[in-house]
Formats: C-alpha cells, structure tokens, sequence
C-alpha cells in the first residue's frame, strides 16, 4: 500500500540574479499525488513570468479537471491538456508585451496514480526514476546537443561539458502549438521519482543522485541534492522536487 510523500526545494544558486524556476506539487491521496517544474527563460523577466505562468495554469487545471473516477486515458488527455493550455497562457502573455517576445519555459510534469507515473515533458528538466539502487532517465532532453547524442556525434559525458548543452529545441510559450512529449513508467513501492530543472542534472552527477536518494529522505534530500549543485559551481537556479 502506498503512502506517498512529495519534497521540493528551489534555490537561486550562486550566480544567477533571479530565480526563474517554479514549481508546485499537491498530494491528492495515499497512491495519488503530482508535481511540476518549469525552468523559464528570456529577459527583462520573461524567464520567471512564463514559469510562473506555466505552474499556475497547470496547478489550477489540474484541480479544476481531476476526478478520481478518471481511467489512465482521460488522464493522460487531461495532463497533456493542461500543459498545451500552459503554452498558450505563456505565449499569449509574450505576444502582448513586446518586452516579453521569446520567452518561454521547460515543463516537468509528473502524475502518480498507483503503479503509474504518467509524465509530460517538454525542454531539457528531467524526471529519473530510482529504483534498488539504480536510475533511469525517464525523459530526453529537448536540446541541440542531445540531437548530437542521439546522432552519434557526442557520447554522453562529452554532451554534460558541451558550450551549448543549454540550448533547447522545445519550450512552451514560444510559439502557438508545442510537441508534448507523454510517457507513461512504472511505479512500485520503494521507488523514487526525481524531478529537477537542469541546475541541477548539469552539476549532480547521475550516482551522486542514487547515493544522496539511498542515505537521505525527505527535506534533508533535497536540501543534500542542492548543496550538492552548489558544491560543483550552482552556476544555475536550482530545483528539485521528490516523491516516493
């Protein structure tokens, strides 16, 4: 029987000016529960307004559309449904103020029911899922250099020090549709569901990841995760949410 539990942290980091991560999270039931985080981006504040905007409209759909009498199909149409109306919030907020043009934001967002994570991902933030000791990268990232990984162009530790691993392909708000990626993982008892924008992956290597989950629960996980990424430079707005 599950009794789910969610922790989550954003932190500034050590060189950024402004926070634009946002996050929320809400645990509806034992078995039931979700979380979301976006990691904005633009200037003059664009960054910050289109996460918030993005966590905002997803938490206030969510908790306007959610019934528990939902099969995993309606679900998965409600959560698409509310990232897609994510995008258009963030993109109509960017056509009507020219100082917001281009902005735009990742998205994370992970529903847990039962045995299942359901998972809409747009960007390069990441959900893992750890298991016995072991971590999967449930998500791709969105990027330019991730095409090269995928191309056979770059191996995977020579795209974590690329120049340009910060250069996404998919965001929401930048234009009028997005291609959402859904991905449904299993979810079993003892499991761990890490969320976390890329302040957080690009500083927190996979292992440390498995070590700080396997010798930490709860607000001293995610604070270690944190130090962590700070240790190792924080040269990014750090965010990390939990559940398991």
């Amino acid at each position: 029987m599950f009794d789910l539990e969610v922790f989550s942290k954003t932190d500034i980091g050590l060189v950024r000016s402004e926070n634009q991560d946002s996050s929320a999270y809400s645990v509806i039931s034992s078995d039931c529960a979700w979380a979301v985080i976006c990691d904005g981006m633009g200037g003059v504040n664009g960054g910050k307004i289109a996460s918030c905007a993005a966590v905002n409209y997803i938490s206030e759909y969510i908790s306007r559309e959610y019934r528990d009498s939902m099969d995993d199909e309606a679900l998965s149409q409600m959560l698409t449904s509310a990232v897609d109306g994510a995008n258009l919030a963030v993109y109509k907020l960017a056509m009507e103020d020219y100082e917001l043009a281009g902005m735009g934001t990742t998205c994370d967002l992970v529903f847990v029911r039962g045995e299942i994570a359901h998972v809409v991902h747009v960007g390069d933030s990441r959900t893992y899922s750890i298991r016995d000791g072991k971590i999967l990268q449930i998500t791709e990232d969105h990027s330019l250099v991730q095409e090269l990984v995928r191309c056979g162009e770059l191996t995977p530790d020579q795209a974590m020090r690329h120049p340009n691993k910060n250069l996404i392909t998919r965001a929401l708000g930048v234009s009028h549709d997005v291609h959402i990626d859904y991905i449904e993982a299993e979810f079993c008892e003892g499991d761990t569901l890490l969320i976390c924008s890329d302040g957080l992956s690009n500083f927190v290597s996979k292992a440390d990841m498995v070590r700080t989950v396997q010798e930490n629960r709860g607000a001293l996980l995610i604070d270690t995760l944190v130090e962590i990424a700070k240790r190792h430079g924080g040269h990014d707005n750090i965010t990390v949410t939990v559940i398991y």
